[in-house]
């Protein structure tokens, strides 16, 4: 039976890696348990774990037979070859009757209603909902419940439940990233190894030096974030107009898991029957006793600060999906040669179908090629406009010290554009007093602007009638042609694909995607986008060394390892946007893929001086306009960082191999990672002149 409190459901939804772990935990004082089934979630590392489709139907029958209920992750991103896998499987779970599916990518959603099936739907923590918009946009789209952003305090979700009505899940306990969920690209872009399809190796708990204004700082895991402990805040959850608890754990063993809800389930109880002379700690000392980290609130009382960050066992301890110590940091491969001719005849097998014919680049004209910059200041502006950009792009989450464009520099830069497309861009994270902004920038008298570049689901909803063209950016982690479908149902003109998709999935999407796509394809973009402030650590920390930074102004923080230097930019939200260390370059392959349909080549030029700018922009539609001189205008365009990388682009994928959980489905990228962490040697580097 359900518990209520005042007539609200509050529900305790522990997590099972196995079925034989599920049979003890359902047992336990919990109301529902979600688990994995074999393939498209992700929690795919930990050999032996998730179920089979019999352990599914049996797992469901047993909750149900309990009174209680069953939640089935589908929580990857999908990639091409796997959409066919996936229509199937839903077929499956539609039978099969969980109480609902917990989806991440909206390629789940699309197939749903293609199929017509019935199976509930809930937003997964990698969907990011963090705003009313969202929210209702999920409602309209059928989705029952949402798993919240991890960094939404309990006054937020007090207002999302109230505004909506929407149910709300929270996580209580357990492990937790530093990230924004479906926001962190470092393992995919180093190892190949999304985190979004369930394969992260954790770089945030790595080992770093933190380095600012030529000192070096004591801080040795920034990003390792401590546990979730809500036991303690039962009230406030439940005020906060929380419905679902949700434990962290599919990778943790039966007795640990059994302990957690039973401890929960136990405290909950006891303040339902007695809310004034609620204990709350009765069991901290046992929870305590058998942390793995050590204990915070995260962000549920506002934001954390220093005291969110981990030191207890980072370093020392094990992955549970792997049974590997840690992940240590590892050098991104270099831009060389070898690797180039690879990735070409793989691009060229990739290019025909089983009779020989020609798949790629049907969906639109080669000659359409252009290019779009992303911009952080007026100066850079300029400069890409002179440099022959075809589309700029005013950042929404501006870089300090510079500040957000104002409408005077709007005017003036729509003065000199000329052809060329003028876009305004959203935050990333858009909270409810963004939306009135940009609300009221966009109301009112029009801009003279070509659109508007959105980040998330709820701006889409918002922003769609005010009249502007619509572009999407690259963290809608557009993946498949069906989630590039859907976008492009609801007004999106063109579509950034995902920065994680590596070289099949992204000749896949070219080929498929309903929509003109762009691409990322030289800069240092945001791989780690976070509310967590590692400024924090030079303004609380004494200095322990001096040391200039290698490749930026000393002004910029950067996260040192013995392989190199990570950027890190603060923008004027306050967020910090953690960099690669190295510049992603794909001028070497500008002719593959012009030929293989990519509309809109993208240079993320936020952080270049505007002389660099302007070389890099001329170098790319030099290229676009020659592409067999493109091979001399990289060996002429000298790194101003550490060097060149493909980023993701490196490695092989899976778009061919069908399942991410099926057999050698991610092995390119998995034994490229092997590789990597072994410091295997890379070929001749191509990184100057």
């Amino acid at each position: 039976m359900a518990r209520y409190f005042n007539g609200r459901e509050v529900e305790l939804l522990a997590p099972a890696g196995t079925f034989e772990i599920f049979k003890e935990v359902i047992a336990a004082n919990c109301d529902a348990v979600y688990f994995g089934g074999p393939s498209l979630n992700m929690r795919l590392m930990r050999k032996g774990y998730n179920f089979t489709l019999e352990e599914l139907t049996e797992a469901v029958q047993i909750a149900h037979s309990l009174g209680k209920k069953a939640y089935v992750t589908v929580n990857n991103l999908l990639n091409e070859g796997e959409i066919d896998e996936a229509a199937a499987y839903l077929q499956f779970l539609e039978e099969a009757g969980p109480d609902a599916i917990i989806v991440q990518d909206f390629a789940v959603l699309a197939l749903i209603k293609q199929l017509g099936l019935s199976v509930p739907v809930h937003a997964s923590v990698m969907m990011n909902v963090h705003n009313v918009e969202m929210v209702k946009a999920l409602q309209e789209l059928g989705v029952t419940r949402v798993v919240t952003s991890r960094e939404m305090d309990l006054q937020t979700t007090r207002y999302l439940q109230a505004v909506t009505g929407m149910e709300l899940e929270y996580f209580v306990h357990g492990d937790m990233c530093s990230v924004h969920g479906a926001n962190c690209y470092f393992s995919s872009m180093v190892f190949g190894m999304s985190s979004n399809r369930g394969k992260c190796l954790k770089p945030c708990r790595w080992d770093y030096r933190v380095k600012k204004d030529g000192n070096i700082y004591p801080s040795e895991y920034p990003l390792a974030v401590k546990d979730m402990f809500m036991y303690e805040h039962i009230p406030e959850l439940i005020h906060g107009g929380i419905t679902s608890f949700k434990i962290e754990g599919r990778m943790r063993d039966k007795e640990f898991v059994v302990m957690l809800a039973n401890a929960y389930g136990d405290a909950i109880d006891r303040y339902i029957a007695d809310p004034a002379g609620f204990e709350r700690s009765k069991d901290t000392k046992l929870l305590y006793e058998n942390r793995k980290r050590d204990f915070s609130t995260a962000y549920a009382f506002g934001r954390p600060g220093l005291s969110n960050i981990n030191k207890r066992y980072e370093g020392t301890g094990k992955f549970y999906s792997t049974g590997k110590v840690f992940s240590t940091p590892t050098a991104e491969r270099e831009l060389g040669e070898k690797r180039l001719e690879e990735i070409r005849e793989t691009w060229a097998a990739a290019a025909v179908d089983d009779t020989g014919k020609a798949i790629h680049g049907q969906n639109r004209p080669q000659s359409a090629a252009q290019v779009s910059v992303h911009v952080n200041n007026m100066a850079q502006a300029k400069a890409a406009l002179e440099a022959g950009a075809d589309h700029i792009y005013l950042s929404g989450d501006v870089f300090e010290p510079d500040r957000p464009f104002t409408k005077a520099e709007i005017r003036e830069l729509a003065a000199i554009k000329g052809a060329a497309k003028l876009y305004l861009c959203l935050p990333r994270m858009m909270t409810e007093l963004h939306f009135d902004i940009y609300d009221g920038l966009l109301s009112g008298e029009r801009l003279p602007i070509d659109g508007v570049m959105v980040t998330n689901l709820g701006a889409v909803r918002r922003f769609a009638s005010k009249g502007y063209r619509l572009v999407g950016d690259f963290n809608l982690n557009v993946y498949n042609r069906l989630s590039a479908g859907f976008y492009a149902g609801l007004g999106l003109e063109r579509l950034t694909a995902s920065m994680e998709l590596p070289l099949l999935d992204f000749t896949a999407l070219l080929a498929s995607s309903p929509v003109p796509l762009e691409a990322i394809v030289h800069g240092s973009p945001a791989i780690m986008y976070m509310e967590h402030d590692l400024y924090e650590n030079a303004e609380v920390f004494e200095p322990v060394g001096e040391e200039d930074n290698k490749f930026v102004d000393n002004s910029i923080l950067v996260l040192m390892t013995d392989k190199g230097e990570n950027p890190v930019y603060r923008d004027v939200n306050g967020r910090n946007h953690l960099m690669l260390a190295k510049e992603l370059c794909l001028l070497p392959l500008v002719k593959e893929l012009k030929e293989a349909g990519l509309s809109v080549f993208r240079i993320e030029g936020a952080t270049y001086r505007p002389e660099r700018l302007a070389e890099i922009v001329a170098a790319y539609k030099a290229a676009l306009a020659a592409p067999e001189a493109a091979a001399e205008l990289f060996a002429a365009l000298a790194p101003v960082y550490a060097g060149y990388t493909l980023g993701a682009l490196q490695f092989d994928g899976g778009a061919a191999s069908g399942s991410a959980g099926g057999p050698g489905a991610a092995g390119a990228g998995e034994a490229q990672a092997e590789a990597a962490a072994a410091k295997e040697p890379a070929d001749e580097p191509v990184t100057s002149r």
